[in-house]
């Protein structure tokens, strides 16, 4: 990490690991290091992609609660029942597929650090639980009246605007600020130019390992071409990107045609009846409409799928 910070009061922990040369994120991680450290609540924000779970990772790592689990809760991956059942465990007969006894995530977290992912789009009937956990560190499981204790740590990551969730009445307010003890927020990678450069060679090595193209390389008008671009999916969106670099070109050299960009950033609809795959419209399709949705939610509702099916789709095609 890139600090100067040597305090007595982080003794006995490790420093914080996390992949980052660039200036931009100095202020970022020195406060990360300092708050890794207590058993507050952080909420770390950010545009899809940035690192946010790399970081609440490092976090962990770098915290008392190391020797224990970290275990990541993506929140709208399920439906809502399945999700509290993931966070909380249920009673066997709770519902119906409760063929045993499962104790969810917060169990198998305890002692240690429980990083909720995407936590905006956590259902309201959830909220009030997981309110109640950080202030009392008190469950129960699904079909279950048995109160259980669980000390944990908390990180939870997003990337839409939690306070104006809250405003539309889509987020608990008093869950919001019991989230919001320690905010940290990841500049996108177009302001990380190191990082930049830094991580696009690393997708590089990994591309020309995996492909068997040991002399493949970037064109000075390719790295041109790299730096301008905007990045709107970030370090997803540049793995992709050099990946297909590497399978395109043909004579050892990556140029611009190579990597799919283009000078404003942006992703056009390709024609109906052009040559690609149905995944390759699909993704286009689902890259614009989340582009130009105000929220996640809005957009799932465009496509007429639910959030958990657009949330897959998003990590599919680094979206």
């Amino acid at each position: 990490m890139n600090s100067a910070t040597n305090s007595g009061d982080f003794a006995g922990l490790p420093d914080l690991e996390y992949p980052s040369s660039d200036p931009a994120l100095d202020s970022v991680l020195d406060a990360a290091r300092r708050v890794a450290a207590t058993p507050a609540s952080v909420l770390l924000l950010g545009e899809s992609g940035t690192g946010k779970s790399m970081l609440a990772r490092a976090m962990h790592d770098a915290s008392p609660y190391r020797e224990n689990g970290f275990v990541t809760v993506s929140c709208p991956s399920l439906s809502e029942q399945l999700l509290e059942s993931e966070l909380f465990g249920h009673r066997k007969g709770a519902f119906t597929g409760a063929i045993r006894d499962h104790w969810g995530k917060v169990a198998a977290a305890r002692g240690g650090t429980l990083f909720l992912d995407e936590v905006s789009d956590l259902p309201p009937a959830i909220q009030p639980k997981l309110l109640r956990l950080l202030q009392e560190r008190e469950y129960e499981r699904v079909g279950d009246t048995e109160t259980h204790h669980a000390e944990i740590r908390i990180i939870a990551a997003t990337n839409q605007d939690l306070k104006q969730r809250v405003t539309e009445k889509k987020f608990r307010e008093d869950l919001y600020y019991r989230l919001h003890v320690v905010a940290l927020d990841l500049p996108p990678l177009r302001d990380r130019p190191a990082d930049l450069q830094r991580v696009a060679r690393q997708c590089l090595a990994k591309a020309r390992s995996e492909l068997g193209k040991s002399m493949v390389d970037f064109t000075p008008e390719a790295w041109e071409a790299l730096m301008k671009h905007s990045w709107p999916g970030n370090f997803r969106e540049l793995e992709n990107v050099v990946q297909r670099g590497v399978l395109t070109c043909h004579n050892g050299a990556i140029g611009p045609v190579h990597l799919g960009l283009n000078s404003t950033s942006c992703h056009p609809l390709p024609a109906v009846g052009s040559r690609i795959s149905l995944e390759e419209l699909e993704a286009f399709h689902i890259r614009e409409v989340v582009r130009k949705s105000a929220t996640l939610e809005q957009a799932a509702t465009i496509l007429d799928i639910d959030n958990s099916t657009l949330f897959r789709k998003r990590r599919k095609y680094a979206i």
